[in-house]
C-alpha cells in the first residue's frame, strides 16, 4: 500500500465505519505512519495530555474517541467527509503546541497550528481547495464551544462565523468534549445548546 492508497482507505473507513478507531488502531503500526504526512498522526501517539482533563491518555487515544463519536453524529453534518476528516485532524497541532507550564501539560494555540498542518496534510492527496479549507476551518475553530461557554477571552464568534458554519463547529466541539473518559453527555448537550444560543440564528 502506498500513501495515496492509505489516504483513500482512511477516507473509506471514516465515512463508513461505526467505529473508525478500530481500523485506525490497526493501521497505525504500518511503516507508512512514520512517513510524511502520516507522521503528523503518528506523533499524536507520543503526545501526552493533562490527566485531569484527559484520563484516556495520549492525544491519539483522545482522537480515537472523538472520531468514533463523530461517526455516530455524521448524519447531523451538512458535509460528513469534511466533518470526519476534521475530527481526525482536529488536534494535529498538539504535538507542536504541547509543553509543560508550571508543572502542567498545556497545548495553547494548538488549533491555530492545526489549521496549517491540516492544509499541509490534505494537500498531499487532494487539490480540492474547498474541501481542504473547510476541514482546516473546523480544525481552527473547534475550541470555540469551550471558549464561549466558559466566557474565555479567546472566544471570537464573529471571526468563527466568517470562516465556518457554527453548527458544524458546535457538532465537532461536542464530539471533542465527548472524546474523554470522564465526559458528561448531558452536561455537554447543555453546553452545545448554550453555544448555539450565543451564536444566534443560523
Amino acid at each position: 500500500m502506498n500513501g495515496r492508497e492509505l489516504y483513500l482507505e482512511l477516507n473509506r473507513h471514516l465515512l463508513r465505519d461505526a467505529e473508525p478507531s478500530r481500523y485506525l488502531n490497526r493501521i497505525c503500526g504500518d511503516p507508512l505512519f512514520r512517513q510524511v504526512p502520516f507522521d503528523m498522526l503518528d506523533r499524536l501517539r507520543q503526545t501526552a495530555q493533562s490527566p485531569i482533563y484527559h484520563p484516556e491518555g495520549s492525544v491519539w487515544n483522545h482522537t480515537m474517541l472523538v472520531v468514533d463519536e463523530a461517526a455516530g453524529q455524521k448524519e447531523k453534518s451538512a458535509r460528513p467527509a469534511v466533518f470526519l476528516w476534521a475530527a481526525l485532524l482536529h488536534d494535529i497541532g498538539k504535538p507542536d503546541a504541547t509543553t509543560i507550564r508550571k508543572g502542567k501539560i498545556t497545548s495553547y494555540n494548538h488549533e491555530i497550528i492545526g489549521e496549517r498542518l491540516a492544509v499541509e496534510f490534505l494537500r498531499c492527496f487532494t487539490d480540492d481547495e474547498d474541501f481542504i479549507r473547510a476541514v482546516a476551518a473546523l480544525v481552527r475553530w473547534h475550541m470555540q464551544i469551550l471558549f464561549v461557554v466558559k466566557s474565555l477571552p479567546f472566544a471570537d464568534l464573529e471571526g468563527m462565523k466568517r470562516e465556518a458554519d457554527f453548527h458544524e463547529i458546535g457538532l465537532l466541539g461536542f464530539c471533542d468534549r465527548m472524546g474523554r473518559l470522564n465526559a458528561d453527555r448531558e452536561k455537554e448537550k447543555k453546553n452545545l445548546r448554550l453555544f448555539y444560543k450565543q451564536c444566534g440564528p443560523r
